[in-house]
């Protein structure tokens, strides 16, 4: 049996492959991290109870075992995956680093994105930062033949969260509350631009097809669903599953990173570096390593599977954000003033 190591464990994208390894594949799993989420009895899944940033803790704990993989999915800058080289070399065949496909370069040359784009993201220091981790990995496999795999994921949500472009901190139930209410709604743009979305349990597919796969080392993959929507089609599928009409609020990306700098919101970074801009990924790469990778969760299926969940568990999904409200309102009052008074 297969052994992998996951560092997290817990987030949208990699409970799902956690999930499908233990309960569809012939594999062995830990988890490292704080155990803040019990686990399900499973005696596959196994807890080690650690703080990833001590590492003499984690030598100790991880003393005697070895891995077929080791899955990344909360390294954010260089001395991250710094530590886990110093941790993890000699001790695994396969580290897998989750890094993020707003890493390409925004604006791209060409829409369609491949492996190959070149990575470069002026915008957003989440994603500069991504990109030296995946350097300094790639680095370490040219020199040394550490077996590194990139990974490189685009919009993933799960039953918990609807994927939108423009949010408060947190989270999006105030923007499907405000649907509800029959409240404009603010869209960024015109709505045109084209995204993807991809269903975590299908996400899981092409990342599980890379693990423990000889041909995945030393290369970098995106794992995105194939299904590509604008905005505009994304927020009338969140209406339509709520039964209720879409009022959109067009506004452009440049002015809500101005209007919300002070205000905490990073839309300079979440927009203007990643979702403002059109992209349609080539999945040939990834479909030849994991031949059964595409969208068998269409977004109109997923937003549903989700809306089921948010509505029936309040306490969990339903948290309240005044603020972000006020300030959608805030917003869409002065520019309707500016338009009177031109």
């Amino acid at each position: 049996m297969k052994k992998a190591l996951f560092i997290g464990g817990s987030g949208t994208i990699s409970a799902a492959v956690v999930r499908r390894l233990v309960e569809e594949m012939d594999w062995e799993v830990w988890l490292l991290n704080r155990g803040n989420r019990p686990l399900e009895p499973s005696d596959r899944l196994h807890q080690i109870t650690a703080d990833i940033n001590d590492e003499a803790d984690v030598l100790k704990k991880i003393e005697g075992l070895s891995f077929d993989a080791v899955c990344e999915f909360i390294g954010f800058r260089t001395e991250q995956v710094e530590r886990d080289y110093r941790l993890f070399k000699g001790r695994t065949r396969q580290y897998i680093y989750t890094s993020s496909a707003s890493a390409y370069h925004k604006p791209s040359a060409d829409h369609l994105i491949t492996e190959g784009t070149a990575l470069a993201n002026p915008y957003w220091q989440y994603s500069r930062d991504k990109i030296a981790c995946e350097e300094f990995l790639m680095r370490k496999y040219r020199e040394e033949g550490f077996p590194v795999t990139i990974v490189r994921p685009s919009h993933t949500y799960d039953e918990r969260r609807i994927p939108l472009g423009v949010h408060g901190k947190k989270g999006s139930w105030q923007v499907v509350r405000r649907m509800m209410e029959g409240k404009p709604v603010i869209i960024q743009g015109d709505g045109t631009s084209l995204w993807t979305l991809t269903f975590n349990r299908d996400f899981a597919i092409g990342y599980t097809g890379l693990m423990a796969n000889r041909h995945a080392i030393g290369e970098a993959f995106h794992i995105t669903g194939d299904e590509t929507l604008s905005w505009n089609q994304i927020y009338a599928t969140i209406a339509d599953a709520l039964g209720v009409t879409l009022h959109p609020y067009y506004v452009s990306s440049d002015f809500l990173a101005a209007a919300g700098d002070k205000y905490g919101y990073d839309f300079t970074g979440s927009l203007t570096g990643d979702k403002s801009v059109s992209v349609v990924f080539d999945n040939s790469k990834i479909k030849r390593l994991a031949p059964d990778m595409g969208t068998h969760v269409p977004f109109h299926r997923g937003v549903m599977i989700a809306l089921d969940y948010i509505l029936s568990h309040p306490e969990e999904c339903q948290e309240e954000d005044p603020e972000f409200d006020a300030w959608c309102d805030k917003v869409i009052e002065t520019l309707e003033k500016a338009k009177k008074e031109i």
